[in-house]
């Protein structure tokens, strides 16, 4: 049996090293992605009725003399890829339950009172850098059935052409009831840790929220 030289070994371990750095699989590069956020149901609440007032600011209505109700909070973030980079142009699509966990939905069954001065659904678009920032109340919790009190919450729908439409609900951080949710411990750890805001910064009063959001780009069969 023909030996194998020790500079021959350590050629054939670099050269190892460098394919599995640049392996004909990309796994390295693979690994290297970030991990798509997770999918949640839409509810049962998404709008139905159509409103002209689908701006960035859900606590104020156009024509409305008072603004809505509750304590108001900023969400930023971007809209990025898996490989990181931005999604230019995304359109967002944000509905949520007003301070009293009421949603502007005919069938919406909670008792609360509703906060007729309270948006309730936005639309918006990422911008060059795929960043994104509207104005809204924090959301209140709402009772899912005898025994499930849904933590505050808020839902998205993404969508732009070459990238899978994704619709997922974004949760606050140290909310009492986030550990008790059917939704969201149903996740593992990092999905859960992805569908997180996290509190970033205060402006005057208004708390500023952090969550940003990565798309999984179509794939050709």
């Amino acid at each position: 049996m023909k030996k194998i030289s020790r500079r021959k070994m350590i050629q054939f371990g670099v050269l190892s090293g460098l394919a599995g750095a640049f392996g004909v699989n990309g796994s390295i590069a693979k690994a290297l992605q970030l991990m798509p956020t997770p999918d949640e149901t839409e509810g049962p609440f998404y709008p139905v009725q159509d409103q002209q007032d689908k701006d960035a600011d859900l606590t104020q209505i156009d024509g409305h003399a008072v603004a809505a109700q509750g304590r108001y909070i900023i969400v930023s973030g971007r809209v990025q890829d898996v490989a990181g980079y931005p999604v230019v142009k995304a359109m967002l699509d944000i509905w949520q339950a007003d301070a009293n966990g009421r949603y502007r939905h005919s069938r919406d069954p909670n008792p609360a009172k509703a906060d007729e001065n309270f948006q309730g659904w936005a639309i918006l678009r990422s911008d060059e850098n795929g960043l994104f920032r509207f104005k809204t109340v924090m959301p209140g919790a709402y009772p899912a059935s005898g025994t499930w009190t849904r933590p505050p919450h808020i839902h998205f729908k993404i969508s732009k052409p070459g990238y899978r439409t994704l619709t997922t609900q974004m949760y606050f951080p140290d909310e009492r009831l986030n550990g008790s949710d059917l939704l969201l411990s149903a996740k593992p750890p990092a999905e859960r840790a992805a569908m997180m805001a996290r509190l970033i910064a205060q402006q005057g009063n208004w708390p500023v929220y952090e969550y940003n959001i990565v798309l999984d780009p179509l794939r050709s069969e």
